[in-house]
C-alpha cells in the first residue's frame, strides 16, 4: 500500500470503490445509474481497483429474458488483511479483518509502561498474535489524543492517557515491521468504520458520541468524516451541561467530563477519595433504586440528553451513534435522557434516531482498521 494522500469524499472513484464495498455484488448497470455514470466512465474508474485485486468480477447474470448477461462487480474481501489497534494507557487491544472490515481474529495485551520502545513492542507482539502465520497489507492504529496530518502525519502529538507529545508512532512500527501503517484519533477511526462499515452506512448526516474515560464526538456531514486539526482534542468533553454539577479536574463546573465519563460519575459516589464504586455496581444500584446512585445516573442521563440536543440542533443531523464503553448509562438513563431531549428540541423538528452500538474495545480497533482500509483502497485509485 503506497503512501497516498485522502482523496476527496465526492472523487467519482472514491464513491464507486465503497458504493460495491457497501452494496455489492452490483451489477455494472445499476451502479452506473446510482452513480450518475456512463458506462465508460465506470469501467475506467474500477479499472484500478480491479487491477489491485480490491474488486473482482462476479459471475454472469442474466438480468431477464432478452439481452447479454451481465458480470457483477463485487469486493473480494479475502483478497487483504489488515488488523486494527487501539491503545489505551493500560492496553493494546487488536483485531485482524478482511477488507470488508470483519473481525477474523483478537487478541489484547497490557502495556508494562508509557514509554515509546515498551509501546511499540507491544504493539508488534499483538500484530504476531494475531498474524495466523499470514501477513497483513496494512496496519492501523488508534488512540486517544491529537494526530498530525499532512507532513506531520502519523505523529502522535498529544496522547494525555499515555503522556506523549510528538511522538512518530507509525514511522517506528513501519520501521519494524515493513507494513505501512495508519494513524488516527480513536473517534475519528470510530466514525470512519460507522460510515462505511456500520450503522452510518447509506447517512449522508450523522453524528458519533462515545463515552468511556472520556466523552468522544464525531461527525459526517454530507458524506465527508469532519476531521479538522483539533478533532483529537477532545473538545467536547467540556462543553457545559450542567450549572450545578461536579467540577472537572481542570475546574469546569458540570461539563462533559464532570458529569458523564466513567470516572466522572464513579467519583461522585466515593465515600473518599480514591475509594469509589466500579462504574457497573453504580449502574446496578440506579436498576435498583439506591437514592444516591439514582441522583447521580438521572442528572447524568439529563446531561447526556441535553449534549445529544445540542450537536443535533448545531449540526441538525437526524441520526446519533451512540458508543463506547460507558454507554450503558443511555440504556439506565433512558427517562432524564428523553425528558431532556423533549426540554431542547423543536417540537416540530424531525424526531433524532439514536441508534445503540457495541461498547468493547474490539470495536475501536476495528475503527483503526477501518481507516487503512479506506487508505488502502485511496491509493488503488492514486
Amino acid at each position: 500500500m503506497k503512501e497516498v494522500l485522502p482523496l476527496p469524499a465526492d472523487s467519482p472513484a472514491r464513491i464507486v470503490a465503497r458504493e460495491v464495498l457497501v452494496r455489492g455484488p452490483i451489477s455494472r448497470s445499476e451502479l452506473a445509474r446510482t452513480l450518475g455514470l456512463s458506462a465508460a466512465s465506470l469501467t475506467r474508474l474500477s479499472r484500478p481497483l480491479l487491477e489491485a485485486g480490491i474488486l473482482q468480477e462476479g459471475i454472469d447474470v442474466q438480468a431477464g429474458q432478452v439481452g447479454r448477461p451481465t458480470r457483477p462487480l463485487d469486493i473480494r474481501p479475502e483478497a487483504h488483511r489488515f488488523v486494527g489497534i487501539k491503545l489505551t494507557g493500560d492496553t493494546a487491544s487488536g483485531v485482524a479483518t478482511d477488507l470488508r472490515c470483519r473481525p477474523t481474529a483478537s487478541s489484547a495485551r497490557p502495556l508494562g509502561s508509557h514509554a515509546v520502545d515498551d509501546v511499540v513492542d507491544v504493539i508488534c507482539a499483538l500484530i504476531g498474535d494475531l498474524s495466523a502465520g499470514a501477513g497483513f497489507s496494512g496496519i492501523g492504529i488508534s488512540l486517544g489524543g491529537k494526530v498530525g496530518s499532512g507532513e506531520a502525519s502519523g505523529v502522535v502529538q498529544r496522547a494525555p492517557f499515555l503522556g506523549w507529545r510528538e511522538v512518530p508512532l507509525a514511522r517506528l512500527v513501519q520501521e519494524r515491521l515493513g507494513i505501512p501503517v495508519v494513524l488516527a484519533n480513536d473517534v475519528v477511526a470510530l466514525t470512519v468504520a460507522q460510515q462505511w462499515f456500520g450503522a452510518g452506512r447509506g447517512i449522508p448526516n450523522f453524528a458519533v458520541l462515545t463515552i468511556g474515560a472520556g466523552v468522544g464526538y464525531g461527525l459526517v456531514i454530507n458524506d465527508r468524516v469532519i476531521a479538522p486539526p483539533d478533532a483529537g482534542l477532545g473538545l467536547v468533553g467540556h462543553y457545559p451541561l450542567s450549572s450545578s454539577g461536579p467540577l472537572c479536574s481542570v475546574g469546569h463546573r458540570g461539563c462533559s467530563t464532570a458529569m458523564l465519563t466513567m470516572p466522572g460519575i464513579t467519583e461522585q459516589l466515593a465515600p473518599s477519595p480514591g475509594i469509589a464504586p466500579s462504574y457497573a455496581e453504580v449502574l446496578q444500584q440506579a436498576r435498583d433504586n439506591h437514592p444516591e446512585a439514582l441522583s447521580v445516573i438521572t442528572s447524568a442521563g439529563t446531561a447526556l440528553g441535553t449534549l445529544i440536543a445540542a450537536i443535533a440542533n448545531l449540526t441538525m443531523v437526524q441520526t446519533v451513534i451512540l458508543s463506547g464503553e460507558g454507554m450503558d448509562l443511555a440504556a439506565v438513563a433512558a427517562e432524564p435522557i428523553d425528558a431532556a431531549l423533549s426540554a431542547y428540541r423543536d417540537p416540530e423538528a424531525h424526531p433524532i434516531q439514536l441508534v445503540r452500538e457495541p461498547a468493547d474495545f474490539g470495536q475501536w480497533a476495528r475503527g483503526a482498521a477501518a481507516v487503512v482500509i479506506q487508505q488502502s483502497i485511496v491509493g488503488a485509485l492514486t
